[in-house]
């Protein structure tokens, strides 16, 4: 498969997809109060890259075709309810203390902190609805493989990926200035990163080949890119959170070195840190091409992580 011609047409395309399918996927009344279904729409559809949504349906493209899209549908939505509910839950005071989030106000500070709270906690349990979900004439292959995406995505949002992340980010906030240049320090970073950041965005990628049907080797291929291209979101993230503009980024800029987390640019300087966001993209791609999946999708998704500005 060759690169898009356009691919920001190929991303508004796909947001279009998500954004409906999320529309479809969100709880309603009566059976959901009505000020809960208001605050959850309020943070799934305030816009966003849907980075991890979009890396789902493109991994799944590159295993299969443009059809498989819809196979790997539940897991995109899944996986975009949960990093809205992760960021819910980052913004609150006993977290984050953030007020801004995709360009508007927090949802504790739009509904306060109790809703806010639920809103996190529902978004999370409807991902798994949204994954349980079969048809009457599901095939027992396809169950099965609906079966091991929701592990995989679970894991990766749980105690040891994504919650493991945020409890190790907690307890190093304040840290940074101390032993900023040992090599302890930078592992701890990147064991921080690649559960709080990475391993939802490699959960994304391989739910995606798995619901298209990838064997253990395309498979494999996918887990060690989506590794790597989280590694690298990750360092753009914290040069961005050095260099960008609130307005552009949609949320609070300097907000880590404000509150003297461990960063990439604070342990490497930036320099470096663009360098080492380059070469996990270059460790990303390589690991494609060990399974003959380079030069399509994942590869313009690759670009777009490293090139972006917000």
């Amino acid at each position: 498969m060759s690169h898009p011609p356009d691919f920001a047409s190929y991303l508004e395309a796909r947001r279009v997809e998500i954004d409906a399918a999320l529309e479809a996927a969100l709880p309603r009344p009566p059976g959901c109060p009505a000020r809960l279904t208001e605050a959850m729409r309020y943070s799934l559809m305030a816009g966003g890259k849907r980075l991890r949504p979009i890396l789902a349906l493109a991994a799944a493209e590159t295993i299969g075709n443009a059809a498989a899209r819809a196979d790997a549908m539940p897991a995109a939505c899944a996986i975009e309810l949960i990093h809205t509910y992760s960021l819910v839950h980052d913004d609150l005071p006993a977290m984050d203390d953030d007020d801004l989030r995709r360009g508007r106000p927090t949802a504790h500070v739009a509904f306060g902190e109790g809703l806010a709270i639920l809103v996190g906690d529902a978004l999370l349990t409807q991902a798994f609805v949204i994954l349980g979900q079969g048809s009457p004439d599901e095939s027992q292959a396809r169950v099965a493989r609906r079966l091991r995406a929701s592990v995989c995505i679970a894991e990766a949002a749980g105690a040891v990926g994504m919650v493991g992340g945020q409890a190790i980010d907690l307890a190093a906030t304040g840290e940074a200035a101390h032993g900023a240049t040992s090599e302890e320090a930078r592992r701890a970073l990147q064991e921080m990163h690649a559960r709080k950041t990475g391993a939802l965005i490699r959960a994304a990628a391989v739910s995606g080949a798995i619901l298209a049907g990838a064997d253990d080797p395309a498979a494999s291929a996918v887990d060690a890119y989506g590794a790597q291209l989280g590694l690298a979101f990750q360092i753009v993230d914290d040069i961005l959170d050095v260099e960008g503009d609130a307005a552009e980024l949609g949320k609070t800029a300097g907000k880590d070195a404000a509150a003297g987390k461990p960063t990439y640019p604070a342990l490497y300087g930036l320099d470096r840190s663009r360098t080492l966001a380059a070469e996990a993209i270059d460790s990303a791609r390589a690991a494609l091409a060990t399974a003959g999946l380079h030069g399509g999708w994942l590869d313009a998704v690759a670009s777009w992580v490293v090139g972006r500005t917000h």
